[in-house]
């Protein structure tokens, strides 16, 4: 077998830069075409139900943030995994650590602004503090089972949290000068909070941790760069916290994206996001402004008013998504919708 083989080798290597590579390339060009045509031209599952439609790209992923501890210091990456409760990356989930008071009450930037300065990474199992004038703080990922299972409140609903311990709660205190603090961790074993009790407009399938409401939010950059050219003072993309930044569309097309496919990852639109005075904190000085980019946002980004209901006063920019198919995204990947036939 081997002497054939090596008899054949030298016809087959000089064939290779001709027919055997086209060949080759061909083949891999006929698979990403299928791909995209058994998501955008045949069946696929879309809120429980099979549709037909086409693909048509709209964007390209520029920036990807995963937020482990709410409110903190967001971490960029350039690929994360998306799971039915967010973005991933290695050990770090979005929003799954939360700060509480000790009646287990959510504490967010909107009354410590100073969070934002808190910086998070993960090194050799461990998650790590830092912030201006604190020593590096080290904390085990896996929380020690002996420590208690706190009952917590995020937006009015209950959730738990399991304690991670006295020295990240004295060192989150001694860095804010506040009342005394807890840090809790959310468990797979714990149960999500109900994206529907917080807007009906959600599914009932669709969950989280300690996010708002969503698993998924998205911006656009053309959106931002419209803002920015109504105001005096120029705010970062850091003042909204998205998970996916977009770019290549047009300022707030990402409000009508309904269905959207990025890598292997399938994602359905439900409601843009509506903003508070969390948007008017400095990401860099950690000073909350209360006044913009608020304001200027109310000025043209109000919804219509047969939604008030769902958003009452609050201005939208970005919008939030739920996950219909888990997989990878990276920084690059194509943004696509899908367009119903």
């Amino acid at each position: 077998m081997s002497g054939a083989r090596g008899a054949l080798g030298p016809s087959l290597r000089a064939a290779r830069p001709g027919w055997l590579w086209g060949a080759a390339a061909a083949l891999l060009a006929l698979g990403a075409l299928l791909g995209a045509w058994r998501w955008a031209g045949g069946w696929t599952r879309a809120a429980g139900r099979r549709r037909r439609g086409r693909l048509q790209r709209v964007g390209t992923v520029l920036s990807l943030f995963v937020y482990p501890v709410k409110s903190c210091r967001g971490v960029a990456v350039r690929r994360a995994r998306v799971t039915p409760m967010g973005l991933q990356s290695g050990e770090l989930r979005d929003r799954f650590w939360l700060v509480t008071k000790e009646d287990g009450h959510m504490v967010t930037a909107r009354q410590e602004p100073r969070l934002v300065l808190i910086s998070v990474n993960c090194e050799d199992g461990h998650l790590t503090l830092e912030a201006p004038e604190m020593k590096k703080l080290y904390l085990p990922i896996k929380v020690p089972r002996k420590n208690p299972v706190l009952n917590c409140r995020v937006f009015g609903l209950d959730i738990q949290g399991r304690d991670c311990g006295d020295e990240v709660a004295q060192w989150i205190t001694t860095f804010l000068n506040s009342e005394r603090y807890r840090l809790v961790h959310f468990e797979p074993s714990m149960v999500p909070r109900k994206s529907k009790d917080v807007i009906n407009l959600f599914r009932t399938t669709d969950e989280v941790a300690y996010p708002d409401c969503s698993p998924v939010l998205i911006l656009s950059e053309a959106s931002l760069e419209d803002l920015n050219t109504r105001l005096e003072k120029k705010v970062k993309i850091q003042n909204f916290r998205p998970n996916i930044l977009v770019a290549d569309c047009s300022a707030f097309e990402e409000d009508t994206w309904e269905e959207i496919l990025i890598g292997d990852v399938e994602m359905k639109g439900t409601v843009c996001c509506a903003r508070c005075i969390l948007t008017t904190v400095n990401p860099d000085t950690g000073v909350l402004d209360r006044k913009e980019p608020l304001e200027t946002l109310k000025s043209y980004r109000l919804c219509d008013p047969s939604e008030r209901h769902i958003y009452k006063s609050s201005p939208l920019f970005g919008r939030y998504f739920a996950v219909d198919k888990t997989g990878t995204i990276q920084i690059g990947d194509p943004v696509y919708k899908m367009v119903q036939l």
